[in-house]
């Protein structure tokens, strides 16, 4: 995985790092799965004619798989969240919300370990 994020704080930002990072592999492998079963399916198909100016013409597909994979996991996130917030009635945390606007500005790991923190901070993370 690409952009990790510096470790000034020691070992515990250290471990949800990789914490963070082995999530993201898991959903790598999630994300291939579920390609293969869609190639499988829609070969008996015509295939679609592509958008040249797509950003998938100008990525590679391991920086397409890292994405999704990212987003996956940002998702997961996203759920334990509200299903969080659904519990406790908590409103939103500003803390939080930044760290979801980084994530979606710039999808990469130091923004995702961002978004887990501010997680971790409210004793959500599971993993």
């Amino acid at each position: 995985m690409s952009d990790l994020p510096s470790q000034p704080d020691g070992s515990a930002s250290q471990s949800l790092t990789h914490r963070v990072l082995a999530r993201v592999s898991d959903a790598g492998l999630s994300v291939d799965r579920r390609e293969s079963a869609l190639r499988r399916r829609s070969s008996r198909r015509r295939p679609a004619a592509s958008d040249l100016l797509s950003a998938s013409v100008t990525r590679t597909p391991d920086q397409i798989r890292e994405a999704r994979s990212l987003r996956r996991v940002f998702h997961e996130l996203g759920d334990s969240y509200r299903e969080y917030r659904r519990r406790t009635g908590e409103p939103v945390s500003a803390d939080v919300r930044d760290a979801a606007e980084r994530f979606r500005r710039e999808v990469n790991v130091s923004s995702l370990v961002s978004v887990a923190a501010s997680l971790e901070r409210l004793d959500i993370l599971t993993w």
